[in-house]
């Protein structure tokens, strides 16, 4: 086994020489990735954009250990994916709620599953309801909220499990403007405490920047065509620094040399 050198840690996320084809008995399989290898550090932030079809839900889903790899090795905080998941949290582009549940039962669910006690579960879910703007929903059903509140509703559950490793896959994709804007904000504050390892999904190459320590820009096949550290010292101000002129500049930069791939 090769040694890390100094101050090196181990990465809690690796892909080495990945390929994942997908056929079936009527059309011959398609590489959706190819020989793919990538490592996320602890406390990373790494956003993920490209085209529709380059392969970014696949490494979330080879990760969550919800996919398998026809080639290559995954692992997570050194571990296959399926006995890495108490170390996992995985938001989804749609809230995915349990309709039978009241908002407070949904975030606790995670925690009801992995035996967690019932008053360190209702006291943990309760804390970050109240942190998320949600105080007052408890009781509601997932049929009583509004988009936005139901995707708080989501990460309060993504939350609540204390992840070393969270996966997100264009969470506020389905939300408005505005209500994009505020859940990213409550999102980033609940970050900046934890500082757990994040993989972000996204198409929005405006969120990337904004969001992300590294960049990672994917083409079909699940080629790496930019993976870029960005310069943007935290804690960030998301109202003033999309018109900052280093952020327009890369951003335009960015666009320029990668609008193909990007689908702009």
């Amino acid at each position: 086994m090769t040694s890390l050198p100094m101050n090196q840690a181990a990465p809690v996320a690796s892909l080495r020489g990945v390929t994942v084809r997908f056929g079936n008995r009527t059309a011959a399989p398609v590489a959706i990735l190819r020989d793919f290898s990538l490592d996320v550090q602890p406390g990373e932030f790494l956003v993920i954009v490209g085209r529709s079809g380059c392969g970014k839900t696949t490494v979330l889903n080879l990760l969550s250990g919800l996919l398998d790899a026809n080639a290559g090795a995954v692992q997570v905080m050194g571990k296959a994916p399926r006995a890495a998941r108490d170390h996992l949290g995985y938001m989804f582009a749609r809230d995915a709620l349990v309709p039978s549940r009241t908002a407070l039962g949904n975030v606790e669910i995670g925690l009801e599953v992995r035996g967690v006690p019932r008053t360190e579960r209702r006291a943990r879910s309760l804390d970050l309801m109240a942190r998320l703007g949600l105080a007052g929903a408890e009781a509601r059903y997932p049929w009583q909220l509004s988009q936005g509140m139901r995707q708080r509703v989501a990460l309060a559950r993504t939350w609540a499990l204390d992840p070393d490793l969270i996966l997100m896959d264009e969470p506020f994709a389905a939300l408005d403007a505005q209500t994009r804007e505020s859940a990213r904000a409550q999102f980033l504050a609940l970050w900046e405490r934890s500082r757990s390892s994040v993989i972000f999904v996204t198409h929005d190459l405006t969120e990337a920047l904004l969001l992300g320590d590294r960049l990672i820009v994917m083409a079909p096949g699940g080629r790496i065509v930019e993976d870029l550290s960005l310069p943007f010292r935290r804690p960030r101000n998301a109202h003033e620094l999309p018109f900052t002129d280093e952020f327009r500049a890369l951003e335009r930069k960015l666009r320029d040399g990668l609008g193909e791939e990007l689908g702009g």
